[in-house]
């Protein structure tokens, strides 16, 4: 079973209920993940997990939220070298570009991802809930 940490910055509790569900699946595959916001994680505690999943939603211009999970972001982003990880988010309008550009700022890090990522259109419906636990599940499993 992998020690797995869930780190989520959530304004309007849409990202905070995809945590949760993400938390769920990994308990239902026998984990005790910890769940983490941006000002108590950081790059010491990313060493200490075999698999992060990190949730944020799309801000402004399709971006990541700049005044708290940004900065830890980018803090813990050179120790993502061959971690294991999942990102999830939410979003009000706009595509998803947002998820696709943190994707790629991963891969190019040397991030390895263990599933698929997960957005929602505001509100995580059914088959974001399912998929959402089935990355948690996905994380316990490494």
């Amino acid at each position: 079973m992998s020690k797995i940490a869930i780190v989520y910055w959530s304004g309007t509790g849409n990202t905070e209920a995809m945590a949760d569900f993400v938390k769920a699946g990994a308990v239902r595959a026998g984990s005790e993940p910890d769940v983490f916001t941006p000002e108590t994680f950081g790059s010491g505690l990313a060493d200490q997990y075999e698999a992060i999943a990190f949730g944020c939603p799309a801000m402004g211009d399709e971006e990541l939220e700049e005044t708290e999970f940004l900065p830890m972001f980018e803090a813990v982003e050179e120790k993502l070298r061959g971690k294991k990880i999942a990102l999830f988010g939410s979003y009000d309008w706009g595509t998803g570009e947002w998820m696709d550009n943190w994707k790629s700022q991963c891969e190019k890090v040397g991030a390895v991802f263990v599933c698929d990522c997960v957005i929602a259109n505001n509100e995580p419906d059914d088959e974001a809930e399912a998929a959402l636990k089935a990355m948690g599940e996905a994380l316990a499993r490494i």
